[in-house]
Order: structure tokens, then C-alpha cells, then sequence
């Protein structure tokens, strides 16, 4: 690369947060100087990013050390990170304004050619991970000759597929002849594409990413003893060598079997809709006749290919504008030093829904949690479920068993609501019915103080109609969790007019203790998530209900990529479950959400799916179930149903927006992201709708000209 090209580059990037090599010299007893590379950007607790300034000085500094090192004045070269980090890779935000090939090339390059001199000092050359290595971050570190981790580490990850790139600096090549190549289809395709799932440090070292591993408190120290036995002793290389050869073995069959998982992978993750995950297992299958030079050619021009895909521009918007910024600041949430204190949590209800809240409680906020159900054996049971499944994270290891014990006798179970006279936050998780929801609340409201706030988990029903007969209707505010709790990270937080500032503060603080994402919901039917994919799921079945295969039905919404059919998602949600949400939104907007005869007819027959396993294992309707059923004669083919369903979708966003059951398109998009696993690669429904044509064909316009003006993109 030329100095033209570097200007180029830092012009690009203006604003870049340059992360400094910060150079240290270390005399080894045995081994002489020890050049240790820090890269430190000066802010604490934010990793190092690999922008070009940031590239171009840890490159100037290689090619300096290169020389010495050919001089005889340094043995070896490490690189480590700061405040738990190593790195964090290319800075996303600078990566989507590279909206010309011929920069986005440079810039891939350029990843490559400062993480070749570290290969190519001339002495050994190690990289210790110190704590999250993250897409370029582990790239730098794959790049050295050697590597040790923490065992503190939490995430380390080659994400790209992600987010719509390919790990691209190497990755890609060196992975597989590391760990092999079904290891590496793991790490980058399955891994990513699991809501990007990373590895700790442990993993990291026993998947062979990490030569040795140390515990934190010492880990530099003995990350240079460890390295300077390696310098020294041809013996313990040999090790490496023969550790490294075992975990990388591999032969045809092996390239061929990954590739083949990965592919078939990919098509029920994501059903081919985005091009990057398919990418890398390109570049797998390429790159295993190549050399590391031919292989970073052909990584910079797919690299630099799909920094120009809508795909990535949509990706970014949905990770970076909805998923960090919008999560972060929570439109309309109040000033949070209105806040109160929690310091005992009431929990209406012993049933599955209930003990999983009562354990997310406890371990969260470490206070008493009091369960009450309305006979002794079912508060026994919730409070056993609590029990053993702490009981199975001290099994894991994952905490101790003086905080195991401490945890379980936190929480305890009564058939009386006495038992919450001094809480001062009760929630309730009964059966979804209005009725038995005013009477538990009316209840309680009895025994406890006036500032305790109530909530209520209920997923379709009013909020204001739930508190409209209490003394203190001010207190009590909607807390939607979603199923699995543990998994599921939005939290529907849904004010009345009535829900005062003091009782919404706290509930966003307690979000964030809860580590949910809050998001604020007007009292409105079934609020965001199940609005949304009721309307789907109806205008499915509806098509179903007018004679459409139900193979056809179920899997005309390929295209968009989702976590599962609808059909699956209903057996899974549970039809009695949908019907009675869908009459409540009928009762709300009408026709818009048509109630299905076809589903009452399933309900009163005990069926709790539509699909079944014939002879050959594969998914049909049985017979037996469709000779209950009653069909139109107006059959849609996939396309029209595809098509149907954007439509829809783009009219119930518009007026869910018109309606403000939510400040802006980034919070529904935020919502159906992580309470409904719309995928990442879509940006967002309301980017998919804007791409498809519909929020165009049904509102007039798109919903990119209604984002809040903080996170519009730049394309």
C-alpha cells in the first residue's frame, strides 16, 4: 500500500478512536529483550478498536522492531490489550461509510498487511489474550506465533457472519488449520449466527485457539515466563507442535463434512437470506488449496464486496443504532434518580412463568423472594424449581456453593398474601384472564404499603383496566417478560396514564439490574411483540384456513429468515394461547386480526399441532386432523402470501407508530430483535419492509423517513 492509500483511509475515518501500541521492553533472564506491544486507546472499560490510524501505527511499529529484531536487539515481540480487552476489531460505525469498493478494499488490505509483519519478525511473536478478543481482535491474535489466554475471558468470537461481513484478515484461513475445519465452521458460522455467541477463555484453550492458559490475577507475568520457556526450549515447541497437529488434523472428508453442516446449517438459520454466513464457507472451501497470500485475495475482494450490501448497511443499523444505542438510552424513559429501591420482591403465582421470575429475581438482585400460589403444594413446587436449578449452576460451576446456599434461602413460598406486607415490588404471572388478574391485585394492594409497586407479566391484557379498581392505580405498571426468561433479553415495559415517574424509573433501573433490555410500551393490545406476530401468524393461517397447503403456508416466509415457521411457532406458543390473544385483538381492531375457525376446531379436539411425523419422519397434517377442518377455495401461492404478509406487517407498524404505542421504528425493531429473533441480517423489520416495497405500498412511505434523527444511517 501506498502513503496515498493511507491518507485515503484516515480521511475516511475522522473520527476515529485511535488505539495507541504503547511499546515496553522486558529483560527475560534467559532470553533477552521482550518486546510487549500494548494497545491502549486511554479510555477505561472500552476496547481497542482497529481503525486505519490505528492499523498504520502498529504496522510502523512492527517494521521498526523487525529490524531490530534482525539486528539481534529483540528476541521476541507480544501484544496485549488493556481493561479486560485484547481488541474489538474494526470499528463498525467507520466500516459502513465505506460505501465505495475501492476504499473498502484499502481497508481490507490493510488488516492484512499489518497483521503479516507480525507474522514475519523473524522471532517468535506471541499475543496474550487477556480478556475479549472480538472479529479483528482474535484475527491479530490468530496472526502470532503463539497465544495464551485468560481464564477471565469472556468473548472471544469471530462475529463477522453476523454482522453481515467475513472474518476477513485471516481469519477464515487460519482458524481451520488451528482447530480444524468443523471447529471453524462452530466458531464462525454456527457460533455467529447463534445470536453471536462467543467463547470464554477455557473454551477458547480447549478448542486449541490458546496455546496455555493462566488465571487473571498474574496473567502477565506468567504469560511471559510461558514465553520465554518457549523461546528457550525446543522441547516445550515441540509440545505445541504435536498439541496444535492433534487439534488441527483433518483430511478431505473432514473439509468436506464441515462445509456440508455448515451449509445445511445456514439454510434452517437463515434460509439463505443473507449472503455472508454461505461466504465464509465459500472462502473455507476455496482457501484449503491456497496459500495465506492467495487466500488474503480473494478474503479483501469478498471483504470489500459485502461492506456494498444493503445486508451489511442493515446489519449495522440493527446492531449499532437499535441493539447498542437505542437499548442503551430507552426512549421516554424517565430520569432514573426517581428511581426507589427494591429490597423484596413478591412474586403473584408458582406456575413455570413465575419460578423462572422468582429465580431471575433472586440471582439478579440478591434479596428476598416471597412466591405465593393458592394451595401449599404448588408454592412447593415453585420453590423447588428455584432450588434445583440453582442447584444445577453449582453443578456447572458457574457459582459457588456459599453463594448457591445464600441464593436458595432467599427464597421461600406462603399461601397468603401477608407474606408480601413489607415487599416493595410484587409481580404477578397467573392465567392471562382480566378478572383473575383485578382480584389477585386488589388483594394485595390491601396488605402492602402504598409505595409498592405492582406489575403485572401479562402479555395482551390492559394494564389501566388491571389497576383501574385500586387505590393506587399510580403504582402499578406492565413488566413483559418473555419465555425462556433466563434467554430472552426485552422486557416490554408498559405505562398506563396513570403510571407515575417514580414507578417507571424504577422499573427501567430494575431492568437493568434484571440485565433486560427495557423498552417503553403504551397500554395498548398485546403492546409490540405479539402484536406483531399475531398478525403474521394470522394472515398465515388465514391464508391456510382459504385452502393453501399447509406446507406452502408455513413456509412461504423462508425469504425472511426467521428463527422458526409460524406453524412451529404456534405449537410451540400453544394454539389455546394465540386464539385468546387473537379474540382480544379482534375485540380491539376489528377484521385486522381474524379469529380462525379451523384453530377453535383444533382447540376443541385436543390437537395442540398441526403437523405430524408420517413413515418416512417427514412433517405432514394428518389425515385424521384434516378431515376436521374446513377450507375456502382461494388458495394463495407462496409469493402472494410472502407479499400478503409484508403488506400486513407494514400497515400494523404503521399504526402501532400512529398510535404511539412506541416512540419510533427503532424500538419496534429493538423489540421484535430480541423478543422475537427477527434476524439481525434484516436490520430490523421496519428496514425488511422499506427494502420489500411494502412500508411504501401500505403507509405512503417508509419507515427509514420516521427514525429517530440520532440513528438514521448513512449509506
Amino acid at each position: 500500500m501506498t502513503p496515498d492509500d493511507y491518507r485515503t483511509l484516515m480521511e475516511l475515518f475522522p473520527n476515529e478512536t485511535v488505539s495507541h501500541a504503547r511499546l515496553q521492553e522486558i529483560e527475560l533472564p534467559r532470553s533477552g529483550t521482550f518486546a510487549l506491544i500494548t494497545l491502549d486507546n486511554g479510555l477505561d472499560r472500552r476496547p481497542a478498536t482497529l481503525g486505519p490510524k490505528t492499523l498504520i501505527e502498529l504496522g510502523c511499529l512492527l517494521d521498526r522492531l523487525k529490524e531490530r529484531a534482525a539486528a539481534g536487539d529483540v528476541s521476541a515481540v507480544g501484544l496485549i490489550g488493556t481493561s479486560g480487552y485484547l481488541a474489538a476489531g474494526a470499528d463498525l460505525s467507520a466500516l459502513r461509510t465505506l460505501t465505495d469498493p475501492v476504499p473498502a478494499r484499502l481497508m481490507a488490505r490493510l488488516g492484512h498487511q499489518t497483521f503479516r509483519a507480525l507474522s514475519t519478525l523473524g522471532v517468535p511473536t506471541f499475543a496474550f489474550i487477556n480478556g475479549s478478543a472480538i472479529g479483528g481482535g482474535l484475527e491479530v491474535a490468530l496472526s502470532a506465533d503463539y497465544r495464551t489466554v485468560s481464564t477471565a475471558a469472556k468473548a472471544i468470537s469471530l462475529p463477522e457472519a453476523y454482522l453481515g461481513l467475513i472474518p476477513g484478515w485471516g481469519g477464515v484461513y487460519q482458524l481451520p488449520r488451528l482447530i480444524g475445519p468443523g471447529n471453524a465452521v462452530k466458531v464462525m458460522v454456527e457460533n455467529a449466527l447463534n445470536n453471536n455467541r462467543t467463547l470464554a477463555g477455557k473454551a477458547a484453550f480447549d478448542l486449541g485457539i490458546a496455546d496455555a492458559i493462566f488465571a487473571p490475577d498474574n496473567f502477565l507475568q506468567e504469560s511471559l515466563n510461558w514465553a520465554e520457556t518457549i523461546i528457550a526450549d525446543e522441547a516445550a515447541v515441540a509440545d505445541i507442535v504435536a498439541r496444535r497437529a492433534e487439534k488441527a488434523a483433518s483430511d478431505d472428508t473432514d473439509w468436506d463434512a464441515a462445509l456440508a453442516s455448515g451449509r445445511a446449517f445456514i439454510e434452517a438459520k437463515t434460509s439463505n437470506a443473507t449472503p455472508a454466513p454461505g461466504k465464509v464457507l465459500d472462502l473455507l472451501e476455496k482457501g484449503r488449496h491456497l496459500t495465506a497470500e492467495e487466500s488474503a485475495d480473494a478474503e479483501v475482494e469478498t471483504l470489500a464486496a459485502l461492506m456494498q450490501t444493503p445486508h451489511f448497511q442493515d446489519t449495522v443499523y440493527a446492531f449499532l443504532d437499535v441493539i447498542q444505542s437505542r437499548s442503551k438510552q430507552p426512549a421516554g424513559a424517565p430520569d432514573t434518580q426517581l428511581s426507589r429501591p427494591v429490597t423484596k420482591v413478591g412474586i403473584i403465582g408458582a406456575g413455570l412463568m413465575a419460578s423462572q421470575l422468582a429465580l431471575l429475581f433472586v440471582r439478579q438482585l440478591q434479596v428476598p423472594v416471597i412466591m405465593t400460589d393458592i394451595d401449599q403444594t404448588r408454592v412447593n413446587n415453585g420453590v423447588a424449581y428455584v432450588h434445583t436449578q440453582i442447584d444445577k449452576l453449582l453443578a456447572q460451576q458457574r457459582i459457588t456453593d456459599h453463594a448457591a446456599q445464600r441464593t436458595k434461602a432467599l427464597v421461600t413460598g406462603s399461601v397468603s398474601k401477608e407474606a408480601f406486607a413489607d415487599a416493595n415490588f410484587v409481580i404477578e404471572a397467573v392465567f392471562e384472564d382480566m378478572s383473575v388478574k383485578k382480584q389477585v391485585f386488589a388483594e394485595v394492594e390491601a396488605v402492602v404499603s402504598p409505595e409498592c409497586i405492582l406489575a403485572t407479566n401479562t402479555s395482551s391484557l390492559s394494564v389501566a383496566d388491571m389497576a383501574a379498581d385500586l387505590r393506587h392505580p399510580e403504582r402499578v405498571i406492565g413488566f413483559h417478560f418473555f419465555n425462556p426468561v433466563s434467554a430472552m433479553p426485552l422486557l416490554e415495559v408498559v405505562r398506563t396514564p396513570k403510571t407515575s415517574n417514580e414507578v417507571l424509573a424504577t422499573a427501567f433501573v430494575l431492568a437493568q439490574t434484571l440485565k433486560k433490555t427495557g423498552v417503553l410500551v403504551q397500554d395498548s393490545p398485546a403492546f409490540v411483540v405479539n402484536r406483531v406476530l399475531l398478525r403474521l401468524m394470522g394472515e398465515v393461517v388465514n391464508a391456510f384456513d382459504d385452502g393453501t397447503p399447509a406446507d406452502m403456508a408455513d413456509n412461504a416466509l423462508k425469504p425472511l429468515g426467521l428463527p422458526m415457521t409460524p406453524f412451529t411457532l404456534l405449537a410451540m406458543v400453544g394454539i389455546p394461547v394465540v386464539q385468546h390473544v387473537t379474540k382480544s385483538l379482534h375485540a380491539a381492531f376489528g377484521e385486522r386480526f381474524h379469529v380462525s375457525a379451523n384453530l377453535q376446531i383444533l382447540i376443541d379436539n385436543g390437537i395442540s399441532s398441526l403437523w405430524a411425523r408420517n413413515d418416512d419422519g417427514a412433517l405432514c397434517v394428518p389425515l385424521s386432523t384434516l378431515e376436521l377442518l374446513r377450507f375456502g377455495n382461494t388458495p394463495s401461492t407462496s409469493n402472494e402470501l410472502l407479499v400478503r404478509v409484508q403488506d400486513a406487517l407494514a400497515l400494523e407498524i404503521g399504526l402501532m407508530l400512529d398510535e404511539g404505542v412506541v416512540a419510533a421504528p427503532e424500538d419496534i425493531d429493538l423489540c421484535m430483535i430480541l423478543g422475537a429473533g427477527w434476524p439481525m441480517h434484516m436490520g430490523g423489520i421496519t428496514p425488511y419492509l422499506d427494502r420489500v416495497g411494502a412500508s411504501q405500498r401500505v403507509n405512503g412511505q417508509t419507515f427509514s423517513k420516521r427514525r429517530h434523527p440520532l440513528t438514521t444511517r448513512t449509506r
